[in-house]
């Protein structure tokens, strides 16, 4: 009765996947979707560990202490999300959009895959980009908007190019803003507690 249940709640969820699959699929081999693909790319671990290593080197070279935060901030929760969204990942096999070929390869169940296109959910871009996007966006609440909006555009593009389906792209999102909360909770105490709130610069934080 329970698998009956869950079943009906996931059908919706499954119908919009199916759905977002079948209209982005004619263009997801167009040259302007491959472009985006690249550009999409900012959100790969390697690329986000770079960007938030250079926030740290260009603060450090600059003797900025805002931006040798926001980068330490920026690693520390896209690490977060990445080691939460890699637990689910070794646990839960989906077949990316653009390789499966069945209802059943569409939908999320527990396996224990770990190639690339056995392995599509959550999204790890989203994850990543989002957690890392808040992270800068607390000690620089005023770029909060646009840091947030290219995360978001980065995750919206994994749907586009059939790379993930919109319930990955949401999972992904939802993992990178709970590991940066509680990376920033974390943050918070040690900066009372073992600075006593007096080792950084004071700046607007949200």
């Amino acid at each position: 009765m329970t698998s009956e249940r869950e079943e009906r709640a996931q059908k919706p969820l499954m119908h919009l996947d199916v759905e977002a699959t079948d209209f982005f699929e004619p263009y997801a081999q167009t040259a302007f979707v491959r472009a985006l693909g690249i550009v999409s790319k900012l959100g790969d671990q390697p690329q986000l560990r770079l960007i938030a290593a250079s926030v740290v080197a260009g603060g450090a070279y600059a003797g900025n202490k805002r931006l040798i935060r926001a980068g330490t901030r920026m690693i520390l929760a896209h690490e977060g999300a990445t080691y939460a969204k890699d637990l689910l990942k070794i646990e839960i096999d989906r077949t990316r959009p653009r390789s499966a070929t069945s209802t059943s390869e569409k939908r999320p169940k527990k396996g224990d895959h770990t190639s690339k296109e056995e392995t599509s959910f959550p999204s790890g871009h989203s994850a990543g980009a989002i957690a890392a996007a808040r992270a800068f966006s607390r000690e620089f609440p005023q770029h909060s908007a646009l840091a947030i909006g290219a995360a978001a555009a980065i995750a919206a593009v994994q749907v586009v190019r059939c790379a993930h389906y919109p319930t990955d792209v949401a999972a992904g999102l939802l993992i990178g803003l709970a590991a940066e909360a509680v990376t920033n909770e974390t943050w918070k105490q040690l900066d009372f507690e073992e600075h006593d709130g007096e080792c950084f610069d004071k700046a607007p934080r949200l």
